[in-house]
């Protein structure tokens, strides 16, 4: 048997072969199946993740060689040798964001793999090194950062105006049953200062609220530049009146919001993570929900994804919950395709685009 290194070897020598003996013809038009010739060997492509069943429309796949076959999942599968099994004649897998995992335990057992692409410009579920070290190369594409900030003011409207107990009300003949709150005024607090974070204040400086920041590595200056005041994540938690999330996931980040934190913020301000569930101790903000000691959450990520059909979250009043949508939107899902098949084709003519060379902020845990 051949060991690991072994293996990586065979995968590099076989995609010089494989690609460069691919006919060059592009066959036009959108579809699932793209027929072999009997001289070009089979180069196939799973597309993973594909809840809503529009991989396939949203870019035109017809343009990768004439002995390409794409193959869309619809479901999800979590299980290490389900997967496996399912991608192991795989020679090209596209990776929805972070859904599925590829740990070095997955990777190694995917003999056919060459070429990753994973939608977005980075992504901590991927063990890059490994799949350096087994001989395949990780490629990302772009992404629209607006659509995560947008859908936290929505998160952040449905919570403090009541939408989904007034919605459902109306539904069940009811009228009135709630009483919203207003955000002018208010004090917004941001955790993570960044791209996402500065256009999240820019649009509640817009609704009159006052905004305050804090990360490990934000200044002053940073946070003026964006309008926001420079605060200690203690004083942030206690003076703010809407919380949310927006750093990224890592070792220092993981629970940052515990129950100690919870505790500190008012028991009528509300906490939203469009994030990542690990940087909230899950059990922690259940508690602090069900017995008041915040008055509401929005969440779109959580610790397991997709939440089991029993988790507490579901139960609870005073939530809002999305199922990790930040990101899904048509004018993104166009161009995360659209660059997945370039990431594709670029491979297949021997010069690679958009190659993820490391993994600084990978999660084996995630």
């Amino acid at each position: 048997d051949c060991d690991v290194a072994c293996r990586g070897d065979h995968r590099r020598a076989n995609a010089y072969d494989r690609w460069h003996a691919v006919s060059p013809t592009p066959r036009i038009g959108i579809t699932t199946k793209l027929a072999a010739s009997e001289e070009d060997p089979m180069v196939r492509v799973a597309v993973l993740d594909d809840y809503q069943g529009v991989a396939m429309e949203m870019a035109d796949w017809g343009i990768l060689p004439q002995n390409t076959k794409v193959e869309a999942f619809t479901d999800h599968l979590d299980d290490l040798e389900a997967i496996s099994e399912r991608l192991r004649e795989f020679e090209v897998v596209v990776a929805m964001r972070e859904r599925t995992p590829f740990t070095r335990d997955l990777l190694e057992r995917l003999p056919k793999l060459e070429l990753l692409v994973t939608t977005g410009s980075q992504n901590a579920a991927i063990d890059i090194e490994a799949a350096r070290e087994l001989g395949a190369i990780v490629c990302g594409t772009g992404s629209l950062g607006y659509a995560t900030a947008e859908l936290t003011w929505g998160l952040i409207l449905a919570l403090v105006r009541q939408i989904p107990r007034e919605d459902h009300a109306v539904r069940d003949g009811g009228w009135q049953v709630s009483m919203g709150q207003g955000l002018r005024g208010k004090t917004l607090g941001i955790l993570g200062l960044g791209n996402l974070g500065t256009q999240v204040a820019k649009i509640g400086a817009a609704f009159g609220m006052d905004i305050v920041a804090w990360s490990q590595n934000l200044t002053e200056e940073r946070a003026r530049g964006a309008g926001a005041t420079l605060m200690s994540k203690e004083e942030l938690l206690a003076d703010s009146d809407v919380v949310t999330i927006h750093l990224k996931l890592s070792q220092r980040t993981r629970g940052l919001i515990g129950a100690a934190e919870l505790s500190e913020m008012k028991s009528s301000a509300y906490l939203v993570n469009t994030s990542r569930g690990p940087i909230v101790d899950e059990r922690a903000l259940i508690e602090a929900l069900e017995e008041g000691g915040i008055a509401g959450a929005g969440l779109d990520t959580f610790d397991r994804e997709p939440l089991p059909l029993d988790h507490r979250l579901r139960s609870l009043p005073n939530t809002v919950l999305t199922p990790h949508i930040g990101y899904v939107i048509e004018e993104a899902y166009r161009g995360y395709y659209k660059d997945a098949v370039e990431d594709i084709a670029a491979f297949i003519d021997g010069s690679p685009i958009r190659v993820l060379e490391e993994n600084a902020g990978y999660q084996s845990g995630i």
